[in-house]
């Protein structure tokens, strides 16, 4: 059964399955759940600290001045990206995974109609590891689409100073041109994006490359016009989709990782600071072990575990509501035999029902509970997310120089099974019934009867450890009673769930009794080293700023726990753009609520504080008929009053009647201090709505139909700009 399939078989199992733990006590729990990102509290549009990774990725000093410089055409764009990046060398995947959405749901979703798969959108997403140390950490932290046809990139991407996403556009991304970066109305992009964070398509993702339907439109557009949709194939199956829904979702738990850091553990006090420097702790025991589910000790109990408990259940009593980034899966070529040559019928297969909008509202994908009990599993692996690859090694191959570690070993008796010809011998060992001790099950390669290598299926240690698939390497001279071997994983020493090396495991025959075997395994206890120097870095003068309540302070956290491990200094990534110019906004975005800046005719006044934060903008996508003067604001009003009428009129529907979503978006209603309910009974929708009637029965001389106006679908009314 290939992936597709597989999903598509699972997704009704996955669906009624057993879910998390720790989610079930928010079923009931009282009072509501905090939102841990606000959807109608989208912060500031310029960043309010540092610079989007996407601005220090494309920064580049020339003789003093610093400025974004990008790439173009859009496939070398792809190919700088790509060469930030540590392939993978298990997969053949890409570390930037790009997929074609001809017909989706972006604001850019009709800018190439009805050419649309001439010209799909591209959506990639970076889920590799840093190439080097010197380069940003991008995984899971930076997003770009691309529509050729707007010439536009929307771009997010995260600010690590701010620990937040940055919305943004780069404008005239074509060539011959100079292209603008500019940040966007995070208002507009909260819309959709209402975890202030990347979404993406739930499984089978049809609207990408991966629906079979999709992909043979997109490789006979390219056969016949020799466009090769920037390098990327237009056959691919769900495995690029799957790895990027997977990314979103990663993404997506970063706001509520650093809510918990910056306010679970309390205020600035040595206790508090202790409590970050021990979840530090656990997230780094928690990377270097390849995420084994470490047994927290009672130190970590008293410092950590206990006083967080106690803060969270103090400021969330209903626990942190978390943003849900799925959207459901939308086939938009669903019963369709073949692509029209009509455009109005192509076009009309841009349509999004209400159903399938990333505007409706939804609903928390979870609720954290600090008396869960997989909390704190949640937490330590979401602050996990933040140490790379490279970090990783650094510190790895800091700790493997530190003078005077302890070691531990620990024996197990063990069963040797070797069948003639004796080319291999299997391994099995396990402490006696009712003590704890490691199982080891495995096998052992020999040559003319001596132990050479072989490989362990699977480890065990008492608090937490579970490897498999280690490989052993001959240590030292073997004899056919026996040979010490040096365990790797991925070519390192493994480690166990407390953080510590595993550095050798010796097999020897008892002399006493041919048929009795020992494993010895040794340990190199590491770790001490980190919690020792974790403490000394709370208690000492950067305390304050490294485990203070504020942002998680990633990169200077990191080289401080290095510099006091003894590790040299690394390169320091990013300089060109910490002389970048101030950040600028697309253009000067209006508030909910807010009434028109400029003077205009009474009729219009009332669609600014409603439509403004949205619709007064540069761009055309969406339509930006608030921008301009009177003359041109009351010229595209009337244009647009057809769809105008109908995204109004749908919030006298319910919700299971409309066939578009209403304006404004009902996620963003609480930015107006009203409802659902309330805005459908306000004056102010009343007055907009018999505003938009007189236009149209002044043009028609009848009064609008809601249901005539939709019985050629909404996309076949006049678009709300005309024609350029």
């Amino acid at each position: 059964m290939n992936l597709r399939n597989a999903l598509q078989a699972g997704l009704l199992a996955l669906a009624c399955g057993p879910g998390a733990v720790m989610w079930a006590a928010a079923e009931t729990a009282h009072p509501a759940p905090t939102w841990v990102v606000d959807p109608a509290v989208p912060g500031d549009n310029l960043p309010p600290a540092g610079r989007s990774l996407f601005d220090q990725l494309f920064a580049v000093d020339r003789n003093g001045r610093s400025s974004i410089e990008l790439p173009f055409p859009f496939e070398a764009l792809l190919a700088r990206l790509d060469a930030q990046l540590a392939p993978d060398p298990g997969s053949a995947l890409p570390p930037a995974k790009r997929v074609l959405i001809p017909l989706g749901r972006s604001l850019q979703r009709t800018a190439a109609a009805p050419d649309y798969f001439a010209y799909p959108r591209v959506v990639v997403a970076v889920d590799g590891q840093p190439a080097a140390n010197s380069t940003p950490y991008l995984k899971d932290r930076l997003y770009i689409g691309y529509q050729e046809k707007s010439a536009v990139l929307e771009v997010i991407s995260y600010n690590e100073a701010a620990g937040r996403f940055e919305f943004q556009l780069v404008k005239d991304y074509r060539a011959g041109a100079t292209p603008q970066v500019v940040y966007a109305n995070r208002t507009l992009c909260f819309a959709c994006h209402q975890n202030g964070a990347p979404i993406f398509s739930r499984a089978l993702w049809d609207e990408t490359n991966a629906n079979p339907q999709a992909a043979a439109l997109l490789a006979a557009e390219s056969a016949s016009t020799r466009r090769s949709f920037y390098g990327i194939p237009p056959e691919r199956g769900v495995d690029i989709p799957y790895a990027i829904d997977n990314a979103t979702e990663r993404a997506n738990g970063f706001a509520l990782t650093q809510r918990l850091w910056r306010d679970g553990c309390g205020g600035d006090d040595q206790a508090a600071r202790r409590c970050r420097a021990g979840l530090f702790a656990a997230a780094l025991r928690h990377a270097l072990s390849g995420g084994q589910a470490w047994a927290p000790d009672t130190n970590f109990e008293q410092t950590v575990a206990a006083p967080l408990r106690a803060e969270a259940g103090r400021r969330w009593p209903g626990g942190l509501a978390v943003g849900d980034p799925d959207l459901p899966n939308r086939n938009p070529l669903q019963g369709l035999n073949a692509w029209p040559a009509d455009d109005a019928a192509r076009i009309s297969r841009s349509h999004v029902p209400a159903r399938f909008e990333p505007l409706l509202p939804r609903p928390p994908r979870d609720t954290w509970q600090a008396g869960a009990p997989q909390a704190l599993t949640v937490l330590v692996a979401g602050l996990a997310e933040f140490v790379s690859t490279p970090d990783r090694q650094r510190i790895e191959a800091a700790l493997a120089r530190q003078p005077g570690i302890a070691m531990t070993r620990l024996s197990v008796p063990c069963t040797v099974n070797a069948s003639p010809p004796a080319s291999r011998w299997s391994l099995h060992c396990a402490p006696p019934r009712g003590q704890a001790g490691p199982t080891l099950a495995g096998s052992i390669d020999l040559a003319s009867g001596r132990p050479r290598g072989g490989q362990l299926a699977r480890l065990t240690l008492p608090g937490g450890t579970a490897l498999s698939n280690l490989d052993l390497a001959l240590a030292g001279p073997a004899t056919a009673n026996g040979a010490a071997f040096a365990p790797r994983l991925a070519g390192r020493p493994p480690r166990s769930a407390a953080g510590h090396a595993i550095t050798r495991l010796s097999i020897e025959r008892g002399a006493g009794d041919p048929a009795a075997w020992t494993a010895t395994l040794e340990l190199r206890e590491e770790f001490a080293a980190v919690e020792q120097a974790l403490a000394t870095l709370a208690a000492g003068p950067a305390g304050a700023s490294l485990f203070g309540p504020g942002v998680f302070p990633r990169q200077a956290l990191l080289a401080a726990l290095l510099g006091q491990l003894g590790a040299p200094a690394a390169a320091p990534c990013c300089r060109a753009a910490e002389a970048l110019p101030a950040a600028r906004l697309e253009t000067d975005a209006i508030a909910p609520g807010s009434p028109a800046s400029t003077p205009v005719d009474p009729a219009l006044q009332g669609f600014y504080p409603y439509c403004a934060a949205c619709h007064q903008t540069a761009e055309t996508f969406p339509p930006n008929f608030l921008a301009g003067d009177g003359a041109q604001v009351a010229a595209r009003l009337r244009q647009c009053a057809p769809r105008l009428y109908v995204r109004l009129a749908m919030a006298d529907l319910a919700p299971e009647q409309r066939d578009k979503t209403p304006m404004p978006p009902e996620s963003m209603l609480p930015a107006f201090a009203t409802d659902r309910a309330a805005w459908r009974a306000s004056p102010a929708r009343q007055a907009l709505l018999a505003q938009v009637d007189a236009w149209l029965r002044a043009e028609t001389g009848r009064p609008p139909d809601l249901r005539q106006l939709l019985v050629n679908g909404y996309e076949a009314l006049r678009p709300c700009l005309p024609a350029p």
